[in-house]
């Protein structure tokens, strides 16, 4: 029996970002990344001592604006 890895594991993309690296995602300071995350509209994990920003949480944090916008252009 061959056991297969799901094909989003075989990705290259991160699946956790640090802190700079979702600033550079989101093109955002480190000021407004720390407010969204006090405020919970920037989901984050720690793993020991370092906080990280899930790939999904960004995705659903740019979903969140979109739909805020709605119509709105």
């Amino acid at each position: 029996m061959t056991l297969t890895v799901p094909e989003r594991e075989l990705s290259t993309d991160p699946l956790l970002y640090r802190v700079k690296d979702a600033m550079r995602v989101l093109n955002m300071s480190r000021t407004v990344i720390y407010d969204l995350i006090r405020v919970g509209r920037l989901r984050t994990v720690k793993e020991g001592r370092t906080r990280f920003v899930p790939a999904s949480a960004i995705t659903e944090y740019v979903a969140l604006l979109e739909r805020e916008a709605g119509g709105k252009q």
